[in-house]
């Protein structure tokens, strides 16, 4: 009988344990989301890009709308990008306008990869190929927005 209290006491406090844990709220964690970018840009000397992309972020998705302005542009170019935002603790923390951090972006023989954070501290990091001619796809000073 003893064994048997013991066991139902035991029980009972790691139901209260998981009880206290998942009701804890979970918004103050951060949370990573993929991303899906389709950037066009077109310049000569000052460049305009833009275009539209997908967060996939805790079981939904969620538009997404790209705007920048690049200096020393020349061309005409896209890129679809593939990556992860991290430093989510909602999918609108994703808004905001981005620069390029650490090494910057590398664009060689066609790919393209490069590592983004905006002023909430949400971090893009991308990779695709660029389809095209430009000589600079820079994405420092890209806008994104959730319409």
């Amino acid at each position: 009988m003893r064994k048997f209290s013991r066991a139902i006491k035991f029980f009972a406090a790691a139901l209260a344990a998981l009880t206290i844990m998942a009701a804890a709220p979970s918004s103050s964690q951060a949370a990573t989301g993929s991303v899906r970018l389709h950037i066009v840009k077109v310049g000569f000397i000052i460049g305009v890009g833009g275009g539209n992309g997908r967060l996939y972020f805790n079981h939904h998705v969620y538009p997404l709308t790209l705007g920048g302005i690049g200096i020393g542009s020349l061309g005409v170019a896209a890129v679809d990008l593939v990556g992860t935002a991290s430093n989510l603790h909602s999918p609108y923390d994703i808004v905001g306008t981005y620069s390029v951090v650490g090494a910057g972006a590398a664009f060689v023989g066609g790919a393209s990869a490069a590592t983004l954070q905006n002023e909430k501290g949400v971090v893009i990091q991308v990779r695709g190929v660029q389809a095209g001619f430009q000589i600079n796809v820079g994405l420092g000073g890209m806008t994104i927005n959730i319409p």
